[in-house]
């Protein structure tokens, strides 16, 4: 699959926004920058997600500083594309923050991101197999089934099979780890299974 589905199609007469694959990357693109800004980081190569978000679109350095116009750029995009709010990068701003103090935590926050976010949609898909035949033009019953599966996610303790109940226990050490609210895991959550509906089937 090319970087950004080719620009999220923006060449073409009507105007696609990018797959499951692309928001997610986007969302990474967009810590990392804030990450880059806070730290001071020069370095492009601790933010692998940005040096190809700065090729793919051509993204100049604002102002000498690697990440102030990338985190302008990804939220934009984030903004019009996928109608996320301002709370959801607020989050992301603190997460940051709170778990990037210095440069050697840096690659150990991309692996507890990209941990946490691998088994969230594992679990996700398990729990809503049949949600997710639910037509996608039905957005706010996906919603509110995305927002109650989660919310059991995180509350709830115990599970009949044992593989869950160790995932979603993970989730939760995650979760508070990174510290993302209920409602955050909600929003990034549903538009990757909305995202997720739209890409055509593997014959």
């Amino acid at each position: 699959m090319s970087i950004f589905s080719k620009l999220f199609g923006r060449n073409s007469e009507t105007k696609r926004v990018g797959n499951a694959e692309d928001f997610m990357l986007l969302t990474r693109v967009y810590f990392q920058s804030i990450i880059a800004m806070n730290l001071g980081i020069t370095n492009i190569n601790f933010i692998p997600d940005v040096a190809n978000f700065k090729r793919t679109f051509k993204v100049a350095t604002q102002g000498g500083k690697l990440g102030m116009a990338e985190k302008s750029r990804s939220r934009k995009m984030l903004m019009q594309d996928y109608g996320l709010t301002e709370s959801f990068f607020a989050e992301i701003d603190a997460s940051v923050k709170k778990n990037c103090k210095n440069q050697q935590q840096i690659q150990s926050y991309m692996f507890l991101f990209q941990g946490f976010s691998n088994d969230l949609m594992m679990l996700m898909g398990n729990l809503m197999q049949w949600k997710f035949r639910i037509p996608g033009r039905f957005k706010k019953i996906l919603y509110a089934l995305t927002e109650k599966t989660v919310h059991d996610v995180v509350t709830r303790t115990v599970w009949k099979k044992d593989e869950v109940h160790k995932i979603a226990t993970d989730i939760r050490k995650y979760k508070e780890r990174l510290g993302y609210s209920e409602q955050w895991l909600t929003e990034y959550v549903y538009h990757i299974v909305l995202l997720a509906k739209k890409e055509p089937k593997n014959k």
